[in-house]
C-alpha cells in the first residue's frame, strides 16, 4: 500500500489530485490518502480526512512507501520507519503555506539522499512510477543521538543564560 499524507494543518489539493490522477492512469488500487478537512477528495483511492496518531503509525508500518508534503513530521516518520518517501513541497505562491520553507526542506533532504522529490505536479507521475525501485534511506533513531545531546548541553551550559530554574 502507498500511504499519502498532507499533514494535519491544512489540505494540499495539488498533491491529492496529482496522486489520484496517477492512481487512475496506472490502475493502482493500493493507494490510501489522508487528505485534510475541506480539501480535494480522491475518486480513485480510499481516503480519510484525518488519521489519529496510532492509526497513522499502523498504516506507516504496513505501507511500502510514503508520499507527502515536505513537512518535517512526515519526513522524519518515514526515515524512522525505514520507508521510501516522495515529497512534494507546499508553495507559498499558491497559498498552501505562508512561505516556501517546504521547498528548502525538500531540496536539502534530497541533497542528503534522504527523500525523493517532485517539485510540482508535473514531476509527480515520474516520481510515483519509481516508487517500487526507490532505495530506502538509512533508518534514523526516534531520539537524538548522544553526540547531539552532548553538544546541545555543552552549548547551553557554556552560555550560562539558559540556566535551569528550580
Amino acid at each position: 500500500m502507498i500511504l499519502v499524507t498532507v499533514g494535519a494543518q491544512m489540505p494540499f489539493d495539488r498533491l491529492v489530485r496529482g496522486v489520484d490522477a496517477w492512481a487512475a492512469a496506472r490502475g493502482r488500487s493500493d493507494v490510501f490518502m489522508q487528505v485534510g478537512a475541506g480539501g480535494a477528495r480522491p475518486a480513485h483511492a480510499e481516503w480519510v480526512e484525518f488519521l489519529e496518531p496510532a492509526e497513522f503509525s499502523s498504516r506507516l508500518a504496513e505501507c511500502s512507501a510514503l508520499v507527502a508534503h515536505a513537512g518535517m513530521g512526515s519526513i522524519l516518520s518515514a526515515l524512522e520507519a525505514g520507508k521510501p518517501i516522495v515529497v512534494m513541497p507546499r508553495r507559498g505562491e499558491f497559498r498552501e503555506t505562508r512561505n516556501d520553507h517546504q521547498v528548502a526542506t525538500a531540496i536539502r533532504f534530497r541533497e542528503l539522499g534522504k527523500v525523493h522529490v517532485a517539485m510540482d505536479e508535473s514531476e509527480l507521475p515520474a516520481a510515483l512510477d519509481a516508487l517500487d525501485r526507490m532505495p530506502v534511506a538509512e533508518r534514523i533513531a526516534a531520539v537524538a543521538s548522544p553526540e547531539l545531546l552532548s553538544a546541545v548541553s555543552d552549548f547551553v551550559h557554556a552560555r550560562g543564560e539558559f540556566a535551569v530554574r528550580r
